[in-house]
């Protein structure tokens, strides 16, 4: 654990799932859960320091997006210091439900994949279902929205996802939900092809 995690749990512990960062078996499960043989479009709901983000960045091909949505300052800067030479990834000081406009800014219409290990069941109700709704909408067909909570508690609330998939990981501390709520490219009963969000991307100017 790196000092500045320390210390920004100790200043802001209700915004910040666990004491401890992610283990390095969570963070390649996780990763695990992405499919990164092509360019992919990927959003990051509460980064931290960026254990998950790394990882994601090192196997993302060029040509891939990574959004970090960040609202700690010390956090948000030192991701900015991170990944300062990484022309993909774009770290944005503020709420994840700044989504849908750093989509729009960044000229994508949609996000093959989003990744979240925010506290959820901290958050107001009518937040809580306002982003997984922005979540929902912001995802391709085809894409997944991949948390990793202490508690399994979302899965009441995201009934807009077709379908979810959890497990319970003991290799980490504490032991994670990890949950996978997919959006199915379905239209009226019909499978349609899965169109990935990077053939949506209209502009690729970095920030």
């Amino acid at each position: 654990m790196s000092a500045l995690f320390f210390k920004r749990f100790l200043k802001r512990p209700f915004q910040i799932a666990s004491i401890i960062p992610s283990s390095k078996a969570l963070v390649k499960r996780v990763a695990r859960k992405m499919d990164f043989s092509e360019p992919r479009v990927i959003a990051e709901y509460g980064p931290g320091e960026g254990v998950h983000s790394r990882e994601i960045a090192r196997r993302m091909p060029a040509g891939s997006k990574l959004l970090l949505f960040e609202l700690d300052p010390a956090f948000s800067r030192d991701l900015q210091r991170q990944f300062a030479d990484d022309p993909r990834v774009h770290v944005i000081h503020g709420d994840a439900a700044r989504l849908p406009e750093e989509l729009e800014r960044h000229g994508i219409a949609k996000c093959d994949y989003i990744l979240s290990g925010i506290p959820f069941s901290i958050l107001e109700i009518k937040k809580k279902r306002a982003l997984l709704e922005k979540t929902y909408e912001a995802l391709a067909d085809g894409g997944t929205f991949i948390i990793y909570q202490i508690t399994n508690e979302l899965r009441q609330h995201a009934k807009l996802f077709e379908r979810a998939d959890s497990e319970y990981f003991l290799q980490n501390i504490p032991p994670m939900f990890i949950t996978v709520f997919h959006k199915t490219n379905h239209l009226n009963g019909h499978r349609r092809p899965l169109r990935r969000a990077a053939e949506f991307s209209t502009n690729h100017r970095s920030a």
